[in-house]
């Protein structure tokens, strides 16, 4: 497509199909249908949307737009008039404008084509500006002068909720289509799930099992998967998360996540750093090549760059009444089987001894060792065995 604008009626149809929800609300992959549209002609090139809905709908539709739509949502009040601003404000080249008039599907990539006509259909702007100044009746307008949209153009429309779970694999294939042609290596497109406003860069892999949800942008020339679940999280370039769940996360370039990890919302992982098997972080931020190799939990915690914490180590940071911080400095060393006891700071060169637990502050450049004192009891063995031993 090559026009820029577009005006979306959201019909309240559900007295027609028995549902609850409105056609185009009903959720396809976990996302609604009216997302699956707007962000399919945001691809296409469409930037400015005008929206017209009951007012019980408008905060549910306004969720579908993106956050880089120019979005005019008409209010109860002359709507006509709203809509003529928004026609007269397109930019003077804009010839055509898309008017989509019920549930609808875009898919300029995985259609099969057909003549079938769906909801929507191309109008002239200045035609419609007139016809809004006639007050005419919009409906009676588009019918006589609106040129219908079909399956040639990549557009169809939608009958039924029934026919929403045939429907989802030619949403998805047509997202993937569009991000393999952006220079993306899909393995099984059919274990591959990536919904509606998630970016991906060039030369990113996709291994099978990889499901990509919500606002997540990953950079070029990442690995991701197998079996990884992306939510609402950034990524930079050459990151690898391998069988792993990240949600709420902000990760940097050249890092390792995984096998087996799960960073939970306000994670941030600097350039270099890594979480590595059964690693779980949440609330805490791994500086620049701070490495948490495996089988340890840091929770509300700052891990300062080139720190090293060893497997098992924990942050005990929950007393039953709040929640505590925890402050490891650069290139401290925390030893095996650690456990800090929040609120408590490691300072910066400070090494904590394994199977300590620390909880009070370690100075920097200092050892820290809590643990008792090993003792050897010759010969006990010998005399404590067992007659049957």
């Amino acid at each position: 497509m090559t026009n820029r604008s577009a005006v979306i009626f959201l019909l309240d149809d559900t007295c027609r199909t028995g549902s609850e929800t409105p056609l185009m609300l009903h959720r396809v992959l976990g996302v609604p249908l009216l997302r699956w549209l707007t962000c399919a002609l945001e691809r296409a090139g469409v930037r400015r949307f005008f929206l017209a809905c009951a007012p019980a709908l408008q905060t549910a539709a306004k969720g579908c737009f993106s956050g880089d739509a120019v979005l005019t949502a008409a209010s109860d009040e002359n709507p006509a008039d709203q809509l003529h601003v928004f026609l007269s404000t397109a930019e003077e080249d804009e010839r055509d404008i898309l008017v989509v008039t019920g549930p609808l599907l875009y898919l300029p990539l995985g259609s099969r084509g057909g003549a079938q006509p769906a909801n929507a259909c191309m109008v002239d702007r200045r035609a419609l500006m007139e016809a809004l100044d006639e007050t005419a009746p919009i409906g009676h307008f588009l019918r006589r002068a609106g040129e219908p949209m079909r399956g040639e153009d990549g557009f169809f429309s939608v009958s039924a909720p029934e026919d929403l779970p045939q429907l989802s694999g030619l949403l998805r294939r047509d997202l993937l289509l569009a991000l393999m042609r952006g220079g993306v290596e899909i393995w099984d497109a059919d274990s591959t799930y990536v919904t509606p406003g998630v970016t991906v860069g060039a030369g990113t892999v996709l291994l099978p099992g990889t499901v990509l949800q919500g606002r997540t942008a990953v950079g070029e020339d990442c690995t991701l998967g197998p079996n990884t679940r992306i939510l609402d999280s950034q990524l930079g370039d050459r990151c690898v998360v391998e069988q792993s769940r990240v949600e709420g996360a902000k990760l940097g370039s050249d890092l390792q996540v995984g096998p087996f990890a799960n960073l939970r919302p306000g994670t941030v992982m600097e350039t270099g750093s890594k979480a590595g098997a059964f690693v779980e972080l949440k609330n805490t931020n791994l500086g620049q090549e701070a490495k948490v190799p495996h089988l340890s939990y840091l929770g509300d915690a700052a891990i300062g760059a080139g720190a090293n914490v060893g497997c098992g180590t924990v942050t005990a940071n929950f007393d039953r009444v709040e929640k505590h911080f925890t402050v490891v400095e650069e290139n401290a060393f925390l030893g095996c089987n650690s456990t800090l006891v929040a609120p408590v700071n490691v300072g910066r060169g400070a090494y904590v001894a394994a199977g300590s637990v620390v909880t009070e502050d370690v100075p920097p450049q200092a050892l820290a060792i809590s643990r008792a004192r090993e003792q050897i009891k010759k010969e006990w063995a010998l005399k404590n065995k067992r007659a049957d031993s």
